[in-house]
């Protein structure tokens, strides 16, 4: 086991046992019993209240190499009461994939304060999802994006790879799509076990041959944003720095802003 692996298994192993002294026995219906050595409850009423065996529950506390599946992990978040925060916390040190995480077009809205942000922004604004499909954007990204935005087809890298529009659009097409794809990977790597995930993938490799051929290349690259140019079918060559945030209440949402570089010259 790595350092790090060895370091998360201690992390969760504290978090739980810490998650379990705080839960009241009286305040769950528990009968009292005889005298409690320590505060909240035994290891054995919480590994019932899961319906897991008291050894494995008891290794997971430990710090043991346990394999915890989402399934068991979901059912210690119910027993020990965790808040949404707290049980995604959960499932990112367990590395793991809650199967309660918004996947679904209806579940994923985006927060009414950020649609209203997005409004606010004067430049190119958009979100993206863990999929890096557009949950919403203002009007200045709309008009932006040809044939993505201000079409119907959501993802970005559906855009990227098989819309035309986006290879006269994207200077450096063949060199841009590759570096979008190697982001991709970068932030899809906490949850490559998605089905969603693997279906868009699946979908890309049978209907784009230079997709798959970068797929299987592995490139990875860390998202730093920096400049974007468009051909802008109307507009002409149009020059940006993009910046993207991780919403600290909703991390799987990203907002992306694209900030035009003859305004940011003029302010400077």
């Amino acid at each position: 086991m790595t350092d790090r692996t060895d370091r998360q298994q201690r992390t969760l192993g504290e978090f739980l046992r810490a998650h379990r002294a705080r839960l009241s026995p009286a305040g769950l219906g528990l009968p009292a019993g005889q005298r409690r050595r320590t505060p909240g409850l035994r290891r054995e009423e919480v590994a019932q209240r899961c319906g897991l065996s008291v050894t494995w529950y008891t290794w997971l506390e430990q710090g043991r190499d346990v394999a915890a599946s989402p399934q068991a992990l979901a059912s210690v978040a119910q027993a020990l009461q965790l808040t949404p925060a707290e049980r995604a916390y959960l499932f990112q040190i367990a590395g793991r994939i809650d199967p309660a995480s918004p996947l679904s077009d209806d579940a994923m809205d985006v927060p009414p304060t950020l649609a209203d942000a997005l409004a606010s922004i004067s430049g190119p604004a958009y979100v993206l999802d863990r999929l890096w499909n557009a949950r919403a954007c203002n009007e200045a990204a709309r008009r932006l994006f040809v044939s993505w935005l201000d079409g119907e087809e959501a993802n970005l890298l559906r855009y990227v790879f098989l819309n035309p529009v986006a290879r006269r659009v994207i200077p450096d097409w063949n060199g841009r799509a590759r570096r979008v794809l190697a982001e991709f990977r970068a932030e899809s790597s906490r949850h490559l076990d998605d089905p969603a995930l693997v279906a868009l993938v699946d979908d890309l490799r049978g209907r784009s041959d230079f997709f798959a051929q970068c797929w299987d290349e592995h490139e990875v690259v860390v998202p730093l944003g920096g400049e974007r140019i468009f051909e802008h079918p109307r507009e002409g060559r149009l020059t940006y720095e993009q910046v993207a945030f991780t919403l600290a209440s909703r991390i799987d949402l990203k907002l992306v802003m694209l900030i035009d570089r003859k305004h940011r010259t003029r302010r400077a």
